[in-house]
């Protein structure tokens, strides 16, 4: 039985959040026995009375097999964090959401992050601040990541995507709508070269109530938030601070000591965020290097299982393309075509007479035919 529309089923239950979802997961052992078990045994697996009665009424009147029909009627993904798509930053947070909806694609270099986030209410400043740096970002490779609201959100987002970059949009509400309405066609923009997320399924409203949890979300998928501007009660300061509790770096803009829209910055910096007085000084303290070079590692790492066998043979010695074919047990055609494209790719390199090595053993060969 395929257990995911059960999943996309509890998502729908008000009051059973990650630890509560666990804790049937753990007792029942799927999430189709837990959505079939009875009430005594759901209060044994650790749910409140009220939790069972609004399981049941939920239960009432919704197939999960219907579900997954009606995500992909409106161009949507769900991912379980069972699934190898799930953000791998977001899953390892304690109350990591069980189900994330996407709207476009998530790809693995979106792991390096940074959420610029701040106050609707932006001066001219705050635009140009969040515009500049949305543009850095995204041109040192980095995804920004943001609320898709009014003000910073919205800057941050359309600088990303006018630099050539990624940007991940985190919405408090079901991806069947946008809000506010104006921002559709920035939507769009986001979906086609990025993604809109949200842990709350289709037809959910965007209830002011839903606004302070999806925060959680932006910083865990982020190695830094900056709060560009924000008042003493911004919801910025509730994404600073979950970012804080998971161990992400906070930076703050410095602004005018008078001015409300900097008040929230300002405050930040007195309680240790960093203050960023330079766009280069976030990239030092993320040792944006190391990443580089991961990210480089990652991309160049065997695409398929023909790829991962021919480089598997390759070492320091050079060896011939034929002697390649036989020990890989292919077609000469399939395998000279594949060590082409992985030529292109810089995971091999031909040393002359149709003899290839692996990438790392390049200088050591050279070095010893010098």
């Amino acid at each position: 039985m395929d257990d995911k529309p059960y999943w996309l089923a509890f998502n729908r239950v008000p009051g059973i959040g990650a630890v509560r979802f666990r804790g049937l997961l753990e007792a029942f052992g799927s999430a189709a026995s837990a959505w079939a078990a009875q009430p005594p045994a759901l209060r044994d697996a650790g749910l409140s009375q009220a939790a069972v009665e609004r399981l049941l009424q939920v239960r009432q009147g919704l197939d999960p097999a219907s579900l997954p029909a009606g995500l992909e009627r409106h161009g949507l993904q769900a991912l379980t964090w069972d699934e190898a798509g799930y953000p791998r930053k977001l899953r390892e947070l304690e109350q990591a959401p069980p189900v994330l909806y996407v709207r476009g694609e998530l790809l693995p270099e979106d792991e390096w992050a940074v959420a610029i986030v701040g106050t609707r209410q932006v001066t001219a400043y705050g635009r140009q601040v969040a515009a500049e740096l949305a543009a850095f970002l995204a041109g040192n490779g980095l995804t920004v990541v943001s609320g898709l609201a009014r003000g910073v959100d919205a800057i941050a987002h359309q600088a990303a995507l006018e630099a050539g970059g990624r940007t991940l949009a985190v919405m408090a509400h079901g991806l069947d709508r946008v809000y506010p309405p104006e921002h559709r066609k920035l939507a769009e923009e986001i979906a086609a070269r990025g993604a809109l997320l949200s842990d709350y399924g289709v037809g959910t409203p965007p209830e002011s109530a839903n606004f302070p949890p999806r925060n959680r979300i932006i910083s865990g998928l982020s190695l830094a938030v900056v709060v560009v501007e924000a008042g003493e009660r911004s919801g910025a300061l509730i994404t600073a601070g979950f970012a804080a509790e998971q161990g992400r770096e906070v930076f703050a803009v410095p602004g005018k000591i008078h001015a409300p829209q900097s008040a929230g910055a300002n405050l930040l910096i007195q309680r240790g965020a960093h203050p960023l007085l330079r766009f280069e000084d976030l990239l030092e303290v993320l040792n944006l290097e190391m990443m580089t070079a991961h990210k480089t590692a990652t991309a160049a790492l065997p695409a398929d299982a023909t790829e991962a066998r021919l480089y598997g043979l390759l070492g320091r010695e050079p060896l011939h393309l034929n002697d390649i074919g036989a020990q890989a047990g292919l077609p000469i055609e399939q395998v000279s075509a594949a060590l082409a494209l992985m030529e292109l790719k810089g995971l091999v390199r031909q040393v002359g007479g149709m003899s290839y090595v692996a990438r790392e053993a390049r200088a050591a060969y050279q070095a010893g035919s010098a």
